[in-house]
């Protein structure tokens, strides 16, 4: 994955943020603050398989400092050539089990509606294994569309070979069926 930070300002490597993001993240964090706490308290942890040549704090001890970091880092980064890297990862890593239950389906993200500025709220499309209890993949819902137009691009990336597909009343379109059944056999 490309790093988008200009190369004077890098204190910190990219796959040290987004390591301890995403480890915080999987340990219950949901905030910058969390991810920040969790990096100093397992920081003896982390330092075992990650480089963090400037520690995880700012060298003058400020958190806001290292909050921010981490927000601005994630804010730069390319969605799509993110979301690629993340699921080729998770991919490497999960083991989808013959007959495993698949669930497909859509949320709107809580707190991502914002009045002040006119931004609707986001929709996110994802699926879920069920057995394995994993995320396999999200994609986000064009605000000019709907699930019916997102559900084909996460198919496309998924392979679902001998699953269970569950999806709701807005998936059950001919072409959404015809991806799901060509990605089963």
């Amino acid at each position: 994955m490309s790093d988008p930070r200009v190369d004077r300002t890098k204190r910190h490597k990219l796959i040290d943020i987004i390591t301890i993001a995403l480890c915080a993240v999987i340990c219950g964090a949901d905030s910058w603050v969390a991810i920040e706490l969790y990096g100093c308290t397992k920081y003896e942890w982390l330092k075992t398989f990650l480089e963090l040549p400037n520690g995880i704090a700012s060298p003058d001890g400020d958190a806001t400092r290292t909050q921010d970091t981490f927000a601005r880092v994630f804010a730069q980064l390319n969605p799509q050539q993110f979301q690629e890297c993340f699921l080729s990862w998770m991919r490497s890593i999960q083991k989808i089990t013959s007959g495993e239950i698949v669930a497909i389906d859509g949320k709107t993200l809580c707190g991502s509606f914002d009045k002040a500025s006119g931004q609707s709220a986001m929709e996110i499309v994802s699926a879920w294994a069920t057995k394995n209890r994993i995320l396999l993949g999200q994609v986000k819902v064009d605000s000019q569309s709907n699930e019916i137009t997102a559900i084909p691009e996460l198919l496309k990336v998924l392979e679902l070979s001998g699953c269970i597909v569950t999806i709701d009343a807005i998936g059950c379109q001919k072409e959404i069926v015809k991806l799901i059944n060509h990605n089963w056999q």
